[in-house]
């Protein structure tokens, strides 16, 4: 097995959770299988840096010295915000060279001003993916999963979502059985799928001005298995349905079958996830109907179907650690 380097670059601002928790779910399959990964850190002149939380991080190496690694891995954080000239340079001149290129959170801003994402599929954090698509057009920018797979480049989310991605690819590496024992390890899923949304349609959505459509908001959030036709909402919120469609997008940012959609994916994912009921009442609870409807629901929005949705991503028992 050929051992896998893994170099983390580090700069002044780095958010200190996009680097360690990358670096625990490498750390933790080196320890599970030895020899499978080599894990370095490195800044441009080797000096130790500070992280946006106030932390200090001594690196092992400076970049010049550093290795072309297998898996080149850039973490975000407020040091992205102005970036440094001669690292993005760097970046340029090194990205193309490795076997794989990771970002976490802003740090897709990094290898975006290096050319590095032009053409790809990526995604940011939330609060970042408008600004990546407008100072990049090249760059497709996917503002709603957690991480982005497109060839050899592979970009996460806000910050945790390095770990997910992270366990993807030990899994891809090394295998299920590996990822999972390190998952178990660090007490977090397998992995989240890559195309769960950021964030819940909840929190995704905007939050209505006015009472009555925040109501209604609410409880197609309670009654997913409810008749959610846009004139019954528009009953409970007392307007015309016509009057009502306008407000609700124009104040949530969606339509209300879009929201509706979105409510009832969700919650058939958590059922599928936390619960053991088939897949008929599950569609039934959600509002599908239907075991066929939510299959089609599943497959349009996720590319897998309820059965292999619930054989992919739901976590298994977690051991006592040893």
């Amino acid at each position: 097995m050929a051992q896998r380097t893994v170099l983390v670059v580090l700069f002044d601002g780095v958010q200190s959770l996009d680097v360690t928790g990358p670096v625990e779910v490498f750390t933790g399959a080196e320890t599970h299988t030895p020899g499978s990964y080599r894990i370095r850190t490195a800044s441009l002149d080797g000096a130790p840096v500070r992280t946006s939380s106030g932390l200090t991080v001594v690196p092992d190496t400076a970049l010049a010295e550093a290795y072309e690694p297998h898996t080149l891995l850039v973490p975000g954080g407020q040091g992205t915000r102005r970036p440094d000239p001669v690292l993005v340079d760097w970046l340029r001149e090194h990205g193309p060279r490795t076997g794989r290129l990771v970002s976490v959170c802003t740090g897709a801003i990094l290898l975006a001003a290096a050319g590095l994402l032009d053409g790809h599929r990526a995604t940011t954090h939330w609060a970042y993916c408008d600004k990546l698509a407008r100072d990049h057009p090249a760059v497709d920018v996917d503002p709603d999963p957690i991480y982005v797979r497109d060839g050899r480049v592979a970009t996460s989310a806000g910050v945790t979502s390095g770990i997910d991605l992270a366990l993807a690819l030990v899994e891809e590496d090394l295998g299920r059985d590996v990822a999972l024992t390190v998952a178990r390890h660090l007490v977090v899923f397998l992995r989240r799928p890559g195309n769960q949304a950021q964030f819940s349609v909840q929190l995704a959505a905007q939050t209505a001005r006015r009472e009555p459509l925040r109501e209604v908001q609410q409880w197609i959030t309670e009654h997913p298995d409810a008749d959610l036709g846009v004139e019954v909402l528009a009953a409970r919120a007392a307007l015309s349905p016509r009057h009502f469609a306008r407000a609700f997008q124009a104040e949530t940012g969606m339509t209300p079958g879009r929201y509706v959609d979105r409510v009832r994916l969700e919650h058939a994912r958590r059922l599928l996830e936390d619960t053991g009921d088939g897949v008929e009442e599950v569609s039934r609870a959600s509002g599908y109907g239907t075991p066929e409807a939510m299959r089609r629901a599943f497959l349009k929005a996720l590319g897998a179907t309820p059965a292999e949705y619930r054989r992919r991503f739901r976590p298994a028992p977690v051991g006592r650690p040893g």
